[in-house]
């Protein structure tokens, strides 16, 4: 078949993934990144300690990318959890389980292991070219904007992988879209996901609370019920806890329809005992001790149940332990998507065949968050990434075999 040439467009995990699988299978690489260095989101993700997997039972991992989980499938069996522990081990990185399930290296750090990774890259021939930055499509060819002036590039097959529409200070501001759009690719409109959302708080709750986190908590709406904590935010609410609802909330707030996350404040208790518990004050304790005493809720909890109902002290005690376990959170809007962890929407599924290449497009194929899924946060965003990195490269390998 002769040795192919081939442009891998963005140089984010899935790229560079695509370009380590691509490589080792004797093609000539070459990844291009318009920003200084590549996998800068990569290293942000990492600088508190890179959450690189999880390690919850796979049957259930598999699931958390909603409606793109079937079509995901076949790219995370090829490249799971597990394989994803050993391909960090083999670049010299090990890793640990932390107490929630997600998976970290040992160094708490992104930069070694992007290190090795690329020092393994560049072993086996890939090159890596940074500012060189991509303005879309001449004829066949690639254009590209760099320290030199314009560059065309033609080469036997494209991997487009430039992320979706969150952190574009990082480099993913989403630019192609319309160039892709006007090759009769279908795109989805990109939407914030794992984002805060916009409360209307008090001008005196937010000056005191803003920051404060809420632990040991758990909310509720239409995508389930999820333990965790969130912080109080000068515009609202954010955090792990609140990202995990992102979809059905935003979805809902899209639709024209009110969205409230239902929080319980005290999820050791039932209603029965919380009630019971309150009942044992009379009208001379405080309703602050009322609450401390009764319910365990003090500082910012019993701020927030104040905050968003006013009248929660003249509640009889099965009431207020109703209100307690199921607190509702009007939300007003989601943030806006520069200040998402990642985006929603991107190139359709139905735009992609079974190995990632553009239908509109062949010999250009598509991989991470550029493909309309989403994810909560803890490591399966990565995984994703990683996986149809891999798959995308599996697939151009097959078509430049065919085309040969």
């Amino acid at each position: 078949m002769g040795q192919k040439n081939i442009a891998i467009v963005g140089g984010g995990p899935s790229g560079l993934m695509a370009a380590q699988v691509l490589a080792e299978r004797g093609h000539a690489v070459t990844v291009y990144d318009g920003m200084p260095t590549v996998a800068r989101k990569f290293l942000l993700a990492g600088k508190s300690g890179l959450n690189i997997t999880h390690s919850e039972p796979y049957a259930a991992f598999a699931e958390r990318f909603g409606n793109a989980s079937p079509r995901l499938r076949a790219a995370l069996d090829a490249f799971t959890p597990d394989d994803i522990r050993q391909w960090a081990a083999d670049l010299g990185t090990r890793t640990f389980v932390g107490s929630s399930g997600r998976v970290f290296p040992e160094v708490m750090k992104a930069s070694p292991l992007l290190r090795a990774w690329l020092k393994s890259l560049e072993s086996r021939g890939v090159r890596i070219l940074t500012r060189h930055r991509w303005t879309g499509f001449e004829g066949s060819a690639l254009a590209f904007e760099t320290p030199d002036g314009k560059t065309l590039v033609s080469v036997n097959a494209t991997l487009l992988a430039l992320g979706g529409a969150s952190y574009p200070r990082l480099g993913s501001d989403a630019a192609w879209v319309s160039w892709l759009e006007k090759r009769g690719v279908s795109v989805a409109k990109f939407q914030p996901a794992n984002c805060g959302f916009d409360v209307d708080w008090s001008e005196p709750f937010r000056d005191r609370f803003a920051g404060a986190a809420l632990k040991g908590v758990t909310a509720t709406s239409e995508a389930g019920t999820v333990p965790g904590e969130f912080v109080v935010s000068k515009s609202g609410i954010e955090g792990s806890l609140v990202y995990a609802h992102t979809s059905a909330l935003r979805n809902r707030l899209s639709q024209g329809e009110p969205a409230e996350l239902a929080v319980d404040l005290a999820p050791g208790r039932t209603v029965e005992k919380l009630a019971k518990d309150l009942g044992r004050f009379d009208s001379k304790t405080s309703f602050s001790n009322r609450l401390r005493k009764g319910a365990g809720l003090e500082g910012v909890k019993a701020a927030v149940l104040r905050e968003l109902s006013p009248d929660a002290a003249r509640l009889a005690p099965p009431d207020l332990a109703a209100l307690i376990k199921a607190l509702p959170i009007p939300v007003l809007r989601p943030r806006p998507i520069a200040e998402a962890i990642s985006s929603a929407g991107g190139v359709t599924w139905a735009a992609l065949d079974d190995s990632y290449m553009l239908k509109a497009l062949p010999g250009t194929f598509i991989a991470g968050e550029m493909i309309d899924w989403e994810a909560p946060t803890g490591g399966y965003l990565l995984t994703a990434c990683f996986g149809t990195g891999r798959a995308a490269a599996r697939g151009i390998d097959r078509w430049l075999g065919q085309s040969a």
